[in-house]
């Protein structure tokens, strides 16, 4: 399933949105530390793209022009590759063992009278990240514990 470029920078911009920011789950999937690191390279790279080109320019001249801008487009370049990571993070279909888990904590939550949109028969990342964000806004954290 191929998909265009600026659709896979949505959906892993959505990804990065929904995605439960919640400590107990640093250890357990990668998301948490690949949305932190994104965010937070949205913040900082581009000031800092700005003072490598420049500072090269300034010390090495404008013969250094390719340098400098190479440096440039590779600091913008790791915000957008966290996107990237994200958007096919989301729509990679969980493993079996998480798809029985995914499904495990859906019946529960129903029982806890959750209001979820149907289960999916085959669940992505992206639901997983949904169900989780709606476990940890509406649930209690003695409800969560269990699972973790």
């Amino acid at each position: 399933m191929k998909q265009a470029v600026p659709n896979i920078l949505k959906s892993g911009q959505h990804y990065m949105e929904v995605w439960p920011m919640q400590k107990v789950l640093y250890g357990l999937f990668p998301e948490c530390r690949i949305v932190a690191a994104t965010k937070f390279g949205f913040k900082v790279m581009p000031a800092l793209a700005v003072i490598t080109v420049a500072t090269q320019l300034f010390y090495l001249g404008t013969q250094h022009l390719p340098q400098a801008l190479t440096f440039g487009i590779f600091f913008l370049s790791l915000p957008v590759q966290g996107l990237i990571w994200l958007g096919l993070r989301a729509e990679k279909p969980l493993p079996p063992e998480m798809k029985a888990w995914y499904q495990e904590v859906y019946r529960k939550m129903q029982e806890q009278g959750c209001a979820l949109e149907g289960i999916k028969s085959k669940p992505r990342f992206l639901e997983l990240a949904l169900l989780l964000k709606t476990a940890f806004n509406e649930l209690d954290k003695g409800f969560t514990k269990q699972f973790f």
